[in-house]
């Protein structure tokens, strides 16, 4: 790499980061979603356009596209169960790039026979994905796309492969802040519903909740479902006897 594409390198990630950390918060995972695609666009030399493909519980869906046209293909490869976001994402090779040059061409037509020309139909010759891997329950690919064959160089792939682990650590830190907030929420309700049953039996903490994770036992429903239903108007106004088991 040539002395100005390093500089080039350098200035594009600390801009990246900027637009990624300093304005927002990444407690929104939308929001981080659109503002990783966003930069990316921004950042790659060759990109026009750009999605995110997440893989949670079996399931491919398109995030923040930049366009209708961009949510259809990304949304095509999961249905298809081919094309290079979903191979980033559940196959990647050992950099976490998969670079279609030209997908009205060989190898890339072939390689993706079904998704290829409905890409290019779409005004779409090359695309970039790069594996967004999170440790975690989630596998996801962020997708460049471009109009042009061969659209992305060396200093693109270089850029949105050093992008993506920047871009990675982002979206674990919003997933994470997800899975808290959805923790805080859940310890909330149960609070709620312990209060409720010491009131209401006068019994102390500890008391209602074992009658709460007892209550979970005997229905096999979750605990935080149970206080849920304990704090929700229906549960709050029906009769003792019902709601104690008693």
């Amino acid at each position: 790499m040539q002395p100005e594409q390093t500089d080039q390198l350098v200035v594009s990630l600390r801009r990246a980061a900027h637009d990624l950390v300093a304005r927002r918060s990444i407690s929104d995972l939308e929001q981080t979603l659109g503002q990783i695609v966003a930069a990316a666009v921004d950042t790659v030399p060759g990109a026009d356009a750009g999605g995110i493909s997440m893989t949670e519980d079996g399931h491919v869906g398109s995030r923040v596209p930049v366009s209708e046209d961009v949510r259809k293909l990304d949304e095509l490869q999961a249905q298809l169960n081919e094309g290079p976001c979903i191979t980033a994402a559940q196959e990647p090779p050992a950099d976490g790039i998969v670079y279609a040059r030209d997908l009205a061409c060989s190898p890339d037509a072939d390689r993706w026979p079904n998704y290829a020309p409905q890409a290019v139909g779409q005004g779409y010759r090359s695309m970039l994905s790069t594996q967004l891997s999170t440790n975690g329950g989630t596998r996801a690919a962020l997708n460049l796309y471009s109009h042009q064959p061969e659209a992305f160089n060396e200093v693109s792939r270089t850029i949105a492969g050093l992008f993506s682990v920047q871009a990675a650590l982002l979206l674990y830190g919003a997933e994470h802040a997800a899975h808290m907030q959805q923790a805080l929420g859940s310890r909330d309700v149960i609070g709620q519903a312990k209060g409720i049953l010491m009131e209401r039996f006068d019994v102390d903490g500890d008391r209602a909740f074992e009658m709460l994770v007892r209550s979970s036992q005997d229905t096999n429903i979750k605990l935080v479902d149970v206080a849920q239903w304990l704090t929700s108007a229906e549960g709050r106004h029906k009769p003792d006897s019902q709601s104690s088991g008693r």
